[in-house]
Formats: structure tokens, sequence, C-alpha cells
């Protein structure tokens, strides 16, 4: 493994154009546009590719493409989980999501984060912090969850919200950023 995977792996400033990690990539973009190709009745093709993509993946787990994601083998999704079309997963950092979560249409999960100093980032230096969905979660359509954020089981997040910090289980949350207005439980 090459010292830029290694430290895009331990959530340290990594450079993108690493050649492995152009490489994997690659190999994820060949897997997307074979998923995002399938059609409607493509369900069973679309498992088949998903357990190649994916660092794991449960039982009866639907996507709808399109799919957008950075590798593919850092994000790990729970049983039972639906993701409508039109997500964007940047997994540069792990993203684990729970088992029976339902995640709306045109939903991001952004988990790189670039230096403030503009030098680094001129250089191509990044880095990533892991996002963590609980079982049971329901990201309304257009919700953005940024770097770092840890969402509690049964929560729900409103349509268009913008998740800057961690909710804790049993809310509804809504808001740019994103507040909880109540508990659930």
């Amino acid at each position: 493994m090459s010292e830029q995977k290694d430290r895009m792996l331990a959530g340290e400033l990594y450079r993108a154009n690493d050649p492995e990690l152009r490489a994997d990539s690659e190999r994820c973009d060949r897997l997307l546009r074979r998923f995002n190709a399938t059609g409607a009745a493509g369900r069973d093709e679309r498992a088949v590719i998903l357990r190649e993509l994916l660092g794991s993946v449960g039982e009866h787990v639907d996507i709808r493409p399109p799919l957008a994601m950075d590798y593919g083998y850092q994000t790990s999704i729970g049983p039972g989980t639906f993701i409508n079309s039109g997500t964007v997963i940047l997994d540069v950092g792990r993203v684990t999501i729970g088992a029976d979560v339902q995640i709306g249409p045109n939903v991001q999960l952004l988990t790189p984060t670039h230096p403030l100093d503009p030098e680094l980032r001129r250089n191509g230096a990044e880095a990533a912090e892991p996002i963590t969905i609980g079982d049971n979660v329901w990201l309304g359509g257009g919700v953005i969850v940024c770097p770092g954020v840890t969402i509690g089981e049964d929560t729900v997040v409103g349509a268009g919200a913008v998740v800057t910090r961690d909710l804790p289980p049993g809310v509804l949350a809504v808001g740019n950023p994103a507040r909880v207005i109540r508990s659930l439980v």
C-alpha cells in the first residue's frame, strides 16, 4: 500500500493524485458506470456490482442509480437500507450506514476536508473525517451530511438540511445548519 493511501485511510493529510489512489478511483468509476447503466429491472445486477464495489453491503439493500462515489471500499451499508437516485457518497473517509436506513434523492455524504492554508490546498493536500448513520435513520431529499458527523439511530433529518454536527438518536432535525426541533421517542 502506498504512503498516501495509508495517510488517507488514517484520516491524515494526503495527496489524492497518488497513483494507487488514482487506480482505486478509476476502479470505482468503472463499477459505477456499470451500476448506473442498469435499468429498472437491473436490481439483481446492481446487487452483484455493489458487493464488488463496497466495503460491505447487507441483504436487501436497494440503491437507485445514478450513484456517485470516490472509492466504494470505504463505505459499509447495513441490511434493508434504501438509497434513492442521485446520491453522492464521497468516501475518502469511512462511511458507515446502518440497517433499515432511508436516504432520499440527491443526498450528499461528504467526508473530505481541505486545509485552510492556501499553499497546502494549492499543493493538492486533503484529508477526511468519517460519517456514521445509525439504524433506522431517514434522510430527506437533498440532505447534506458534512465530514465527521454521526447521526443517531431512529433520527429523521428534514429535506434540504445541512448536518454540520452530530445528531442524537430519536430526534427530528431540520434547517441549515440542521438543528433538533423535537424528540421522536
